[in-house]
């Protein structure tokens, strides 16, 4: 059974008609060609499909893309265009070596991303706290909490001072 859905993903409006069983992993993948998002489990259990949905981070391959109507998709692909034109985020990871393969490392930036939304001066509990959704294989999550502290500092370093006045 087809549906029509409207959605915004990355700032763009699409109307699509869907196959009411899509994840919603399957239309931003397959669908909209946008690969960035990775599937893991399919359960789940990993976050390598983490995305925001409406601000809030979720595991697009637990969400029914007709669930989504109307609402608003942002995935890795809106943080930047290029390897030279990276997210303070992905640039904190790639200074801290918070990746190694890379397949975590979209749904660990967006829950950065969110966690940093959320508490701009994360301790390292609330970091390892705010990933615990997210699996990662190869670095021991160490240089992952690093990276994000290192984001942390960046966004705050480069937020202006509420006073308006030179520190």
């Amino acid at each position: 059974m087809k549906l029509p859905i409207s959605i915004a993903i990355n700032g763009q409006t699409r109307s699509l008609e869907i196959d009411t069983r899509l994840t919603l992993v399957a239309l931003v993948r397959e669908e909209l060609g946008l690969t960035g998002t990775h599937v893991g489990c399919t359960t789940g259990n990993c976050g390598a499909c983490t995305v925001l949905l409406d601000g809030d981070t979720v595991k697009s391959c637990c969400v029914l893309a007709a669930d989504v109507d109307g609402q608003e998709i942002t995935t890795i692909e809106a943080f930047s265009t290029g390897a030279s034109t990276l997210h303070p985020i992905q640039q904190a990871f790639a200074d801290n070596q918070g990746l190694q393969c890379g397949f975590c490392t979209p749904g660990m930036v967006l829950s950065t991303h969110y966690l940093l939304g959320q508490n701009p001066s994360p301790t390292e509990a609330d970091i390892r706290h705010g990933i615990s959704g997210n699996l990662c294989r190869c670095t021991g999550y160490q240089m992952i909490v690093d990276s994000v502290l290192d984001a942390a500092q960046r966004a705050r370093e480069s937020a202006p001072s509420a006073s308006g006045a030179a520190e």
